[in-house]
C-alpha cells in the first residue's frame, strides 16, 4: 500500500524517563461483559483485545493473540513481550457491556480512561497507533492479488471493501471524539489514508490537551482520548488479522 503512513517516519524518540508498563510479562486486563459476548483487553496496550462467549474464552483468546500482537512492535521505541500463560493477567476491572458489545465491538471506557493524559502517554499512544497501522498496511500488501477465504455462508468483504470499511469507521470515530474533519477530496486511496490517520493523531492530541468539548451539541458525551485510541487500535488490528486469516 504505497503512500500509507510509515510508522518510522517522523517519530519522536522516547525520552529516557519514558514510563514503561509495570512489567513486560504481567498485564492488567479488563473484561467488558455483554449478554452474548465478552471482551478481554490489556489496559496499557490498546488494540490487544479479543472476544469470546464468556470470560474464560475471552481471556484465552487474548492470551493466544499475544505473540501476534508482539509482531507489531519491532523497534526499541515500544517493547512488548507476549505472556506465556494466563497467570500473567490480573483482572482490574469488569465493565457492563451493551448492545454494541454483543454486536462485536468493545464500547465501554475504563474508569481510568477519564483521567488526564500525561506527557508519556502523549508520546507513547501515537507511536502505538502508528505501529498498528503499519501492521494493517503489511496485511493489505500481503493480500493484494490473493483470494480471500469466504465465511461459512459464503460472505465476507473483499480487500477494497475492508480498507474502505476501516477508513469509514475511523471517520465515524473522529466524530465521536468531537473532531471536525475537513472534507477529503476524491482522489488516490493513499492520500485518503494518510489524511485520516493525520486527523486521528491531531484529534488525539487536541483531546488530550482538553481542546475538544466533552459533550456534543445535543448533550451526548464525547469519547475520551484513551478510549478513542483503544477503539481505533482494536478495529484496525482486528481487520489486519482478518486479512491474514483469510488469505488463501
Amino acid at each position: 500500500m504505497s503512500g500509507a503512513a510509515d510508522p518510522h517516519v517522523g517519530r519522536c524518540r522516547l525520552k529516557e524517563e519514558f514510563i514503561l508498563p509495570k512489567s513486560l510479562n504481567n498485564h492488567d486486563i479488563y473484561l467488558e461483559i455483554g449478554e452474548k459476548k465478552v471482551f478481554a483487553g490489556a489496559v496499557e496496550w490498546p488494540g490487544w483485545c479479543r472476544s469470546g462467549r464468556n470470560e474464560g474464552s475471552a481471556i484465552e483468546a487474548l492470551l493466544e493473540s499475544g505473540s501476534r500482537y508482539s509482531k507489531l512492535f519491532q523497534s526499541k521505541e515500544l517493547v512488548f513481550e507476549a505472556p506465556e500463560n494466563a497467570s500473567s493477567f490480573k483482572i482490574v476491572e469488569r465493565l457492563d457491556g451493551n448492545s454494541t458489545t454483543d454486536f462485536g465491538a468493545p464500547d465501554v471506557p475504563l474508569s481510568n480512561d477519564k483521567e488526564p493524559i500525561d506527557a508519556n502517554e502523549l508520546l507513547r499512544l501515537p507511536i502505538l497507533l502508528k505501529s498498528c497501522w503499519a501492521g494493517f498496511d503489511l496485511a493489505v500488501i500481503a493480500a493484494e492479488g490473493m483470494q480471500l477465504r469466504k465465511g461459512p455462508r459464503g460472505g465476507g468483504r473483499d480487500l477494497n471493501r475492508i480498507i474502505d470499511h476501516v477508513l469509514m469507521a475511523d471517520e465515524s470515530y473522529l466524530k465521536r471524539i468531537g473532531w471536525k474533519m475537513q472534507t477529503i477530496e476524491e482522489g488516490k486511496l493513499e492520500k485518503r489514508i494518510d489524511r485520516i490517520r493525520k486527523e486521528i493523531l491531531d484529534a488525539f492530541e487536541a483531546a488530550a490537551h482538553g481542546e475538544l468539548p466533552a459533550v456534543g451539541p445535543r448533550g451526548g458525551k464525547r469519547w475520551v482520548p484513551r478510549f478513542f485510541v483503544r477503539r481505533v487500535a482494536w478495529h484496525v488490528i482486528d481487520h489486519a488479522w482478518e486479512l491474514e486469516d483469510r488469505v488463501l
